[in-house]
């Protein structure tokens, strides 16, 4: 250990340098407020690339996003991180909540649409819930009494917390109905568990502040390009402007006290592993003033160091929900509109990655891209991929009549074993602060107690959070995320010196061809017919960093302007199941 130190010794500068362990949304924000705060910022990410679990790889011609996210118009901390980053016009928000919906059991549709009468919150609900036709008129009538007294716990309370939200809308007059076509289409893909076993709490934060706080609050966005090009190429950018070093492919094996400050013991990974670390000493560690721990919560618990006040057994305790996709080109168009969410049916949510793919521009033309995203997966999460397939296909196929009439080309299952937590009762008290006990050392991620469920948002939170706490005291002033042009007078005057970059900027393609790189843990993909064969799981494969900001518009040569139509095949033609939701070009979207 090296003798005591001063903050900002580790910096040439003298200024505080912040070390943050992690690449996702939370370590993302983290080191931008804290670079735009005048703090000396190092990254390190064990994958190549930025972007944690809202990441792309290619897969041939295509970009495939690790999971479909889509965000609301209240979730103001990932939409900031979206201006600091640039890309807000990357993204569509919708001007009013409009959630198409398909009855699996009738095959009718109806929507959950916001009125566009100017109403003041939370009377804005009523005629949305009113013209949503899944549920009989009185059913719908005691859902919004549901929602109104939903809206008025107190979601901190242990007692709410404590309680499964299934059981609660069952005390309050929600019969199976209206549970599945109302309370789980809303709180399935944003807490990742049934109603049943979901935390009240959380369910609760969930309709207040998407639904009854604001008329607009619900209003849904998604992203229109890979999610790797919206998240971790723009980050990169963003970070290597502000001279931030940014190092991926970098394993932090210990992080121990050292004097003042801290000693991050790291290996190389990836195709570098063995090798040194450029800017570690000889005994392989880094310095820093201040650290920001922003990786998974059992990633954090074997990372936190002796004294924290945070248990580790609790992290663990937290334990993890997986999620599915399963990814469908089909040789026409099955739906339209952006994205479908389905009822009474095995599938949750259908989006539309035509164009955001890449499928638009390397075709075959009037092909399109489904991805299924399927939310609280424990029942598919150990089947064999393709009885996956064959169950998600079939049922399209009763579905849609498109989807009868053209096999898919292709059918291949990506898996997220650990996509968030397990939101469920008693889950708040699990949940750590960004405070670890420990002078200038916080804790980042969704599974930290930011009040929300785990979504992007949550990340961005807590990566702001974890910012202010580790450098408190350090004359590290840690703002809100700004839109770039705030912040350009301190680069242009040179207070913010280059940092070194690892990975190639965003817009330098990277030396030689990308590689073909297989999905998650679980792929299966077949030719044209589809016939479900026998494919074992295999270890999940990490692509290269993806620098998918070089690659061409995604909406391509075959792209469809807004609000037309894609041309059929050759084969006799069946119509499309229309969405209503016109003049769209793509998506890319789960519900958080």
């Amino acid at each position: 250990m090296s003798a005591a130190r001063s903050p900002g010794d580790t910096s040439p500068d003298g200024r505080a340098h912040l070390v943050v362990v992690g690449g996702g949304l939370a370590g993302m924000a983290a080191a931008l407020v804290a670079a735009d705060g005048g703090a000396r910022v190092t990254m390190l990410e064990a994958r190549p690339r930025l972007g944690g679990a809202t990441t792309s790889f290619r897969r041939g011609e295509l970009w495939i996003d690790t999971g479909q996210h889509v965000f609301m118009r209240c979730c103001t901390a990932y939409r900031g991180l979206l201006a600091r980053l640039g890309v807000t016009h990357l993204t569509t928000l919708q001007p009013r909540l409009d959630v198409p919906v398909l009855l699996g059991d009738s095959l009718t549709r109806t929507r959950l649409r916001r009125t566009s009468v100017r109403l003041p919150a939370p009377l804005h609900l009523a005629p949305a819930l009113l013209g949503y036709k899944a549920l009989p008129l009185v059913e719908r009538l005691r859902a919004g009494l549901a929602a109104f007294q939903l809206g008025r716990l107190d979601e901190r309370s242990p007692q709410v917390d404590g309680r499964s939200f299934g059981g609660w809308l069952a005390e309050h007059g929600q019969g199976p109905a209206a549970t599945s076509a109302l309370w789980e289409l809303l709180t399935v893909a944003t807490l990742n568990a049934p109603a049943d076993e979901a935390s009240l709490g959380l369910a609760a934060k969930v309709v207040r502040t998407g639904l009854l706080e604001g008329a607009d609050a619900g209003d849904l966005g998604w992203a229109e390009v890979p999610l790797s090009r919206l998240h971790g190429d723009a980050a990169l950018a963003a970070l290597t402007e502000v001279g931030a070093d940014v190092r991926t492919g970098v394993k932090v094996r210990s992080i121990t006290a050292d004097g003042a400050g801290w000693q991050i013991a790291v290996t190389a990974g990836g195709t570098s592993r063995g090798e040194s670390v450029p800017g570690a000493d000889a005994s392989g560690a880094l310095y820093a003033d201040a650290v920001v721990l922003a990786t998974p919560a059992p990633a954090a618990a074997g990372l936190l160091p002796a004294g924290a006040s945070v248990d580790a057994d609790r992290l663990r305790a937290l334990g993890d929900s997986p999620i599915i996709n399963v990814h469908m080109i089909y040789p026409r168009q099955v739906i339209e509109g952006p994205f479908l969410a389905v009822v009474d049916s095995p599938i949750q949510w259908i989006f539309d990655r035509t164009i955001s793919s890449g499928l638009a521009a390397a075709g075959p033309s009037g092909a399109q891209y489904l991805a299924l995203s399927q939310s609280a997966a424990e029942p598919w999460i150990t089947m064999p991929a393709s009885d996956v397939a064959e169950l998600f296909v079939t049922e399209m196929a009763r579905l849609f009549p498109a989807a009868r009439a053209a096999r898919p080309l292709e059918v291949f299952v990506t898996r997220e074993r650990t996509a968030t937590f397990r939101q469920v009762p008693g889950s708040l008290a699990l949940r750590p602060g960004a405070s670890t006990g420990l002078p200038h050392f916080a804790l980042a991620g969704t599974f930290t107690d930011t009040g929300w469920p785990a979504t992007m948002e949550s990340a961005v939170r807590s990566g702001v959070a974890a910012a202010r706490e580790s450098l408190a005291g350090m004359g590290v002033v840690v703002g809100d995320l700004t839109e770039p042009s705030t912040r350009r007078a301190a680069v242009v005057s040179g207070r913010v010196p280059a940092g070194r970059i690892s990975a190639e900027p965003s817009g330098r393609a990277p030396a030689g061809p990308t590689p073909r790189v297989p999905a998650e843990a679980g792929q299966m993909t077949s030719a044209v017919p589809f016939e479900p064969r026998r494919a074992d799981d295999q270890p999940s494969v990490r692509p290269e960093a993806s620098n998918s900001s070089n690659s061409p518009d995604p909406r391509g040569a075959n792209a469809v302007d807004a609000g037309s139509t894609v041309t059929a095949s050759t084969t006799a033609a069946v119509a499309p199941v229309p969405t209503g939701q016109q003049g769209h070009s793509s998506t890319g979207g789960f519900p958080v």
